[in-house]
């Protein structure tokens, strides 16, 4: 799973650049200042938490496959398709009810914090 989620975070943050260089030298006059911002918002949160994945990746070549290292980081992978790829769609003009997904793929990233919380409250060195 370590090799799994360091593959997924090399892809989350690889698209991130290129998604980040497009919204500012692509976007910029094209689309309203509002979906410009949450479009930046979700290149954010995709960078943070490609970051967070490549953590998890390491912590479980470290620390072995815990429970909650493996929760944390699907977790994660599952809040930057939900929550950026949501905003992506929506500053692009994707239909409405794509809002109320951006805040089930918040919950996700929380979800997957909490679990990583869970982990560093369990991790012994042994």
């Amino acid at each position: 799973m370590a090799k799994l989620y360091l593959l997924i975070a090399a892809f989350f943050g690889g698209t991130g650049v290129v998604l980040g260089a497009f919204g500012a030298h692509g976007l910029r006059g094209k689309i309203a200042e509002n979906l410009l911002e949450a479009y930046k918002t979700g290149v954010l949160y995709q960078m943070l938490h490609a970051l967070a994945l490549l953590g998890i990746a390491l912590l479980i070549r470290h620390w072995g496959e815990k429970t909650s290292l493996l929760v944390s980081g699907g977790l994660f992978a599952l809040g930057i398709l939900l929550f950026s790829g949501s905003l992506y769609a929506l500053a692009f003009g994707g239909p409405r009810w794509l809002g109320p997904v951006t805040p089930l793929g918040g919950l996700a990233l929380i979800g997957g914090w909490t679990a990583l919380f869970v982990a560093a409250l369990s991790y012994s060195r042994s």
